[in-house]
């Protein structure tokens, strides 16, 4: 049963993967408008996530905000078959312009390793595929849920050259290994770590717990760090990729300074094209101890 059912993801994936951009966008928003109508947990987390990180604005704003935010992430759940199934080719061709390009090619050009930050906005696995294709490139990743899939998914998130190196010790190991090289390595940063692996800074004004991780591979490597998105662009254009510098206190040897960098650089993009975030998933639910999980009752 349980094979069958990966062979019918496997064929909707290809099925999907095989749609002209604006057909696979199209499906998504029809996908992003259930997620609203539905009021199940997704929309309330979003719904959450968004009145924790803009309490000043008017709700009736937040409302139109977190409705248009699911259609985003209708369209990104549309959006990656093509990027898993399609030729590189076809997906590097959605790319329309790249702005900050000059930021890579310093860094590259110094021999220095380079830490792509990489939020959780636009179309990432673009982004992940663009890259890859560039540069001696390491990314780290979590397993999937489904364990049948993982070498499905590290095959076509690796087809444009990627090291796919999973989140654990041996992982972590590795990218410093890559940095020290001179190599380039991706990290999602807006993701909650475990204790061991985080420590409390301010996102969106709340303190959260946030990854020490890419404040380690800076300080012990040299490396640089830049905060890079893939945004989608209006009426099924393509994208425009954007590469920018992060805040300077990311550098700073300080572990603490160094997060509350990572996470206003990672706010700062957020705040450009904020519909385009995935505020879907919880990321202020470990706050400081004695601080309530916000999304319990949900």
């Amino acid at each position: 049963m349980k094979t069958l059912r990966i062979k019918c993801l496997r064929a909707l994936l290809w099925l999907i993967g095989h749609l002209p951009l604006a057909f696979a966008q199209a499906l998504g928003r029809v996908v992003g408008l259930c997620l609203w109508a539905a009021r199940d947990r997704t929309r309330k987390v979003t719904e959450r996530s968004l009145a924790l990180a803009y309490p000043d604005r008017p709700e009736a704003e937040r409302r139109t905000l977190a409705r248009n935010s699911l259609r985003e992430t209708g369209k990104l759940i549309a959006e990656v078959p093509i990027m898993w199934e399609s030729p590189v080719p076809r997906c590097l061709g959605l790319i329309r312009e790249f702005e900050g390009q000059y930021l890579l090619d310093e860094a590259r050009a110094e021999g220095r390793g380079v830490v792509l930050i990489v939020p959780h906005l636009g179309n990432w696995e673009l982004l992940g595929l663009y890259y890859s294709t560039r540069f001696s490139m390491a990314a780290l990743y979590s397993p999937p849920k489904m364990a049948e899939m993982e070498d499905y998914m590290s095959q076509v998130r690796g087809r444009g050259g990627s090291e796919l190196v999973r989140a654990d010790r041996r992982g972590v190991l590795r990218l410093f290994s890559i940095l020290r090289e001179g190599g380039v390595v991706g990290i999602l940063p807006d993701q909650v770590p475990d204790a061991s692996g985080g420590t409390y800074a301010p996102f969106f004004g709340i303190d959260v717990l946030s990854m020490k991780l890419v404040s380690r591979l800076v300080q012990k490597t040299g490396a640089r760090a830049v905060v890079t998105y893939c945004e989608r662009l209006p009426k099924a254009q393509g994208f425009r990729l954007v590469a920018d510098e992060v805040d300077p206190r990311l550098y700073n040897e300080d572990t603490d300074t160094s997060v509350a960098g990572l996470n206003a650089t990672v706010e700062s993009v957020v705040r450009r094209i904020p519909e385009q975030y995935q505020w879907e998933y919880k990321r202020f639910r470990k706050q400081p101890p004695g601080q309530p999980n916000p999304y319990k009752d949900l």
